[in-house]
């Protein structure tokens, strides 16, 4: 990823989480996004433990400050995890932090005693972590069909399978479009700005109901808000707003298009918690792989790949336009375990009954960040959607949202494929959401072309191919 990209992409996440400072890591290498100053650990005796070792190993150090260290969250919550300051968060800048980089070297020998892990850096979980897909959502007509199309299935309240969405929550008027009657949650919290612009990544949440709605019509689909700070929220506080999502029960699928890599391949300490939970129900976690063009195991949905979470947890990577071939956006590799339409998708977005703007910044890029030769997403629509500036060197686009929008991103091949999931327990009388996914894999996935590699893939029979069109070459 082209490192201009991650910065822009940074100072993004970094307004909408402007209470906490963040640095890039590891080692200003664009891989993730994480908490300055703080370290991440199991609560109980573990936390104890790490604050002694890290204490013990700063006050050996002459040019580290011992009085730095204490707990800077709660002894015991439900989410099993808690967080040690380590220095002030206030020094260096968005580069490596040193601080906590020594923090976790100190307990290296006592985690290869204990055969784990016992601390690691607070990452940001988000909707478009690291690598936005490279456009923002695009007004489309109003009466322009959602892509995929509504399949002709009828709603039944009896057999209606549960969807949780957990995102961005829903936009105001959501119920005026007829796609979503099925559909409630939480509202999005502040659509707007004080200038009447709609803020980034409202109506997320929407989208991502309408594309289920679309493909699985007899769903009761719920939205929750928990990424409402521009779809950013630290991995201390995801476990909790994950339990939050199913105090109401645990339903059949979950849909969740946020994550985020951590250099590492045994998940997240800040979902150890919700994920033993998860594995112990009868849900299934469909998760998007991530759009940052890579290999790197990305969570939670790389949990795909680990024994024991294999039949509950499902990873989706997208497919580009034509549905032939991988998005340029996509993660991939063998944990990544099926692959949807991802690009150029149409669905309810927000304004159908009061149009809101929405202010693009153009973008620098005239080919694909990620080498692809297709006139992906990085080329059309040439933006970023950072939010206008007044710094900013180009003059911003002003454009207005009247019901429908296209977007792309691995976060719609996810609802895409949770709604797959979903109309085949209708179409099949199948009450099991994992035995629906393996029926579904073992007898409807077809395949497509990832980096060289045939790779399952599910296409849903409304959904319709966008023709993938080859840039010119320049002079």
């Amino acid at each position: 990823m082209a490192p201009q990209r991650f910065h822009e992409q940074f100072d993004q996440i970094q307004r909408s989480m402007p209470d906490v400072p963040l640095a890039m890591g590891p080692d200003d290498s664009a891989e993730f996004v994480y908490e300055k100053g703080v370290v991440l650990v199991r609560d109980g005796e573990e936390a104890q433990v790490v604050e002694d070792t890290v204490r013990a190993h700063f006050t050996a150090a002459p040019d580290l400050d011992q009085d730095q260290v204490r707990r800077a969250g709660p002894q015991r919550n439900r989410s099993g995890v808690t967080r040690i300051r380590v220095g002030d968060p206030g020094e260096g800048n968005r580069g490596a932090d040193r601080a906590v980089a020594q923090a976790l070297r100190s307990v290296h020998e006592r985690e290869a005693r204990a055969g784990r892990r016992m601390a690691a850096r607070n990452h940001v979980v988000h909707i478009a972590v690291n690598a936005c897909p490279g456009d923002e959502p695009v007004p489309v007509p109003v009466n322009e069909p959602p892509n995929p199309a509504a399949a002709d299935t009828a709603y039944d309240p009896d057999s209606a399978v549960g969807v949780l969405v957990v995102d961005t929550g829903l936009t105001h008027d959501y119920r005026s479009c007829a796609l979503l009657a099925h559909t409630d949650g939480d509202a999005q919290i502040q659509e707007c700005d004080e200038q009447g612009i709609l803020r980034q990544y409202v109506g997320h949440g929407t989208f991502i109901a309408g594309l289920v709605a679309a493909v699985a019509p007899n769903t009761d689909i719920t939205v929750r808000g928990s990424l409402n700070d521009a779809g950013a929220i630290l991995e201390s506080e995801f476990g909790e707003k994950l339990f939050e999502a199913v105090e109401g029960g645990w339903p059949d699928v979950l849909s969740l298009s946020a994550g985020t890599s951590n250099g590492r391949t045994d998940g997240l300490l800040g979902v150890e918690n919700f994920m033993r939970e998860l594995r112990e129900q009868r849900t299934l976690l469909v998760a998007a792989a991530g759009n940052n063009g890579s290999a790197t195991p990305f969570w939670p949905a790389a949990y795909a790949d680990l024994p024991g979470w294999e039949d509950s947890v499902l990873s989706v990577g997208a497919l580009r336009g034509d549905g032939e071939s991988a998005a340029c956006f996509t993660n991939h590799g063998p944990w990544v375990k099926v692959y949807a339409p991802g690009e150029r998708l149409t669905s309810a977005l927000t304004g159908f009954e009061t149009p809101v703007p929405y202010v693009y910044q153009h973008s620098t890029y005239d080919a694909c960040r990620y080498g692809f030769t297709y006139g992906c997403t990085c080329r059309h629509p040439r933006h970023t959607g950072v939010l206008s500036d007044d710094n900013a060197a180009a003059k911003p686009d002003q454009v207005m949202f009247e019901g429908y929008a296209q977007w792309s991103g691995t976060s719609f091949a996810t609802p895409v494929t949770a709604g797959l999931v979903a109309a085949h327990m209708t179409a099949h009388k199948e009450t099991d959401p994992r035995a629906a996914r393996r029926q579904l894999l073992d007898g409807g996935a077809e395949v497509a072309d990832v980096r060289g590699a045939q790779v399952p893939a599910l296409r849903p029979p409304t959904w319709r191919p966008v023709p993938v069109v080859r840039p010119t070459p320049g002079p």
